[in-house]
């Protein structure tokens, strides 16, 4: 169930140069090119390794955020899956199983990674370690939560010219989750109806 992952959890490059900056400057840059993005749409391909490497799964699909706190992230067949957000409902439906999962949206940053491109990034600071390095118009971020209930170990953010590029979950048990941006358009006009869902007829529904 890897939008599951994405939501519970949501080297690329050998030879970046360290940057000679606190934790602080590496904070404020990071919430400038994150806030820059009212809106963010485009295709992604996540693929998830084990502890050792191997390949678990590999997905692709097309994505809508919106701030604050809505996203769209829907996974192409043969494994289709659609996971919406309001800012307050998050429905899970998979189609195969005709099964809805309907739960409260978890606005806690380190819970939920999805909402570092499409919430409230203000307090960043007090939910992560921020570091960055820098070469050319590539800035590699890395995140690693302050609390110790959750759900991963470190988190990398790349941006290649002001826009998203990538994304790296590690968890406590060494499984990584990569994410690849494609396509990535932001600040575009965007309907309401992306982020809300109607339950189809005949559908399990599981709230939580």
């Amino acid at each position: 169930m890897q939008l599951i992952r994405l939501l519970s959890l949501f080297a690329f490059l050998a030879v970046l140069a360290p940057a000679h900056a606190d934790e602080s400057a590496s904070t404020r840059r990071l919430t400038s090119l994150l806030n820059q993005a009212e809106t963010l749409t485009g295709r992604f391909s996540q693929l998830s390794l084990d502890a050792g490497g191997t390949q678990l799964q590999e997905t692709s699909g097309e994505l809508a955020l919106k701030r604050p706190g809505q996203f769209r992230w829907h996974t192409d067949e043969p494994m289709e899956q659609l996971l919406v957000s309001n800012g307050e409902k998050v429905w899970l439906y998979d189609p195969d199983l005709e099964q809805v999962t309907i739960q409260k949206l978890d606005q806690r940053l380190t819970h939920t990674p999805a909402l570092l491109l499409s919430g409230d990034v203000s307090s960043i600071s007090e939910n992560f370690e921020i570091s960055h390095k820098e070469a050319g118009d590539v800035i590699d971020f890395t995140l690693r939560p302050k609390a110790r209930d959750t759900l991963f170990d470190s988190l990398r953010l790349s941006f290649r010219g002001g826009v998203i590029n990538d994304m790296q979950l590690i968890d406590s048990v060494g499984q990584r989750t990569n994410i690849l941006f494609m396509g990535v358009k932001m600040n575009q006009p965007l309907k309401a109806d992306l982020f809300s869902f109607e339950i189809p007829e005949g559908a399990d529904v599981i709230a939580e």
